[in-house]
């Protein structure tokens, strides 16, 4: 018996399953002029910062226990787990690489959408381009088309996607995965279709899971789904040609925003990529701008001794996301803007260290995070935060951020983002590896292939 639909379906839609697979498997790359050298250079910045922030969570305990689940499949050793001895089959080390890259909550972010792009796409990547003795060109130019493909299906759908509950770099990072790794397959656009279409009945992630490690097991299971899509339809395994866009294929039925323009225009004109931005500060961006606004602060002179309240105003969706008061270790405080504000009040900045359960549990830090007061002022962009610092003394100190460090408009430098990664890489594997590993991951463009590059990120 039919049943009545809540929402009217879009019969009409454009085929965008078709038009992505024809644009990412015949675009004619770099070399032959498909897209500019800023491109290309925000490619390889987009690129380093992944690897950086993969090596750093190396040694957590959920790379650990990840590890230990996929080592009772006793996978045949195809590929490098960065940061780590062990070598997995392809789509566990495109799990395992995925889950540590987004561990300590560091890497980029495509803030229009707030997709971690390169989580899901380069971890498929380098895994099968590893095992594969790919180039680095190739995998490079199947990065940029891998990120376009997830960034512009996160910009049809944004925000109401997001809003239903889905960790939207999960959902859309599969199919920027499959992308990504047809095209680094060579497959054609029929096959390439089919590769979407099986990604697309695999979106992963919901929001509820943030704050515990399986936020980080979303880029790196869409990553994991992704690569298997592209070799399933290596092999002729097929799928609904309409499945992104028909009435019942995932786009419709995860979304009721629809905008396929947002696909279609300027598309092999206008990248993604190039509006990727890295965070300097290992936690959600939505927090930035208060942390920012907080390490202002103290170069300013205040400190946490003669602090009375932190008056903080904030967008609504700041405290939507980061809201949590009493965060009781390093995950939960990743969503805690009143840890964020007593993390830039007390260090002047705020990685992974900042976020440790020792950290977070210090009776200092619960102590300055209890003195922030939050209000909800929708007229301040969800990318801008209002601090006022009142003192014991009755003095009021106010730093007001528009755009924080990290963003397009305030982006980090290359030197900021190789400190970054020493911050990250040097306690795993050492400043003078680490150096070695910067130096390739700038040149790895020219790679003849990714296995010399890997092999540096074992300890």
């Amino acid at each position: 018996m039919a049943r009545n639909t809540q929402v009217a379906a879009d019969h009409n839609a454009p085929p965008i399953t078709h038009i992505l697979a024809e644009f990412v498997a015949n675009h004619p790359g770099y070399l032959a002029g498909g897209w500019s050298a800023a491109v290309d250079h925000e490619a390889h910045r987009t690129f380093l910062n992944w690897f950086g922030c993969a090596i750093g969570a190396a040694q957590h305990e959920s790379v650990h226990a990840a590890l230990a689940a996929v080592a009772l499949l006793q996978p045949a050793p195809q590929a490098s787990v960065l940061g780590r001895h062990e070598q997995v089959d392809m789509a566990s080390a495109a799990l395992l690489n995925g889950i540590s890259s987004h561990t300590f909550d560091f890497d980029d972010t495509h803030l229009k959408t707030i997709i971690h792009p390169a989580g899901p796409v380069a971890s498929a990547l380098l895994a099968l381009a590893e095992h594969r003795g790919a180039s680095g060109r190739a995998l490079i130019d199947a990065l940029v088309l891998g990120i376009d493909v997830s960034c512009r299906l996160g910009n049809a759908m944004y925000p109401d996607h997001y809003d239903r509950g889905w960790h939207i770099t999960g959902s859309t990072g599969t199919l920027g995965a499959a992308a990504g790794c047809a095209r680094l397959l060579g497959l054609n656009t029929r096959q390439t279709a089919m590769a979407l279409g099986i990604a697309a009945s695999q979106p992963i992630g919901m929001r509820e899971q943030f704050g515990s490690m399986t936020k980080p097991f979303h880029p790196g299971a869409a990553a994991r789904a992704g690569l298997m899509s592209a070799l399933l339809a290596s092999q002729g395994f097929s799928a609904s040609p309409k499945a992104l866009e028909a009435p019942r294929g995932m786009m419709q039925t995860v979304s009721t925003k629809n905008d396929w323009n947002e696909i279609t225009n300027e598309l092999g004109q206008r990248f993604e990529i190039s509006f990727n931005s890295y965070k300097p500060f290992a936690c959600g961006i939505v927090i930035h701008p208060a942390i920012d606004a907080c390490a202002q602060l103290r170069a300013l002179g205040v400190n946490a001794e003669q602090i009375e309240r932190i008056e903080l105003r904030v967008h609504s969706l700041v405290l939507e996301l980061t809201g949590k008061k009493e965060p009781a270790d390093g995950l939960q405080a990743k969503f805690s803007v009143y840890h964020g504000c007593a993390a830039g009040l007390s260090f002047g900045h705020a990685a992974e260290d900042e976020f440790s359960d020792e950290v977070v549990n210090r009776a200092d830090m619960v102590a300055l995070r209890r003195k922030v007061v939050a209000t909800v002022d929708d007229s301040i962009d969800e990318a801008s935060a209002d601090v006022t610092a009142v003192l014991k003394d009755g003095q009021r100190v106010h730093v007001f951020v528009e755009h924080a460090i990290g963003s397009l408009q305030n982006p980090m430098t290359d030197a900021m983002l190789e400190a970054k990664f020493h911050g990250l890489s040097d306690p795993v594997l050492g400043a003078t590896r680490t150096a070695d590993i910067l130096k390739a991951c700038w040149a790895v463009g020219g790679a003849a292939n990714l296995r010399a590059l890997t092999a540096l990120a074992r300890p």
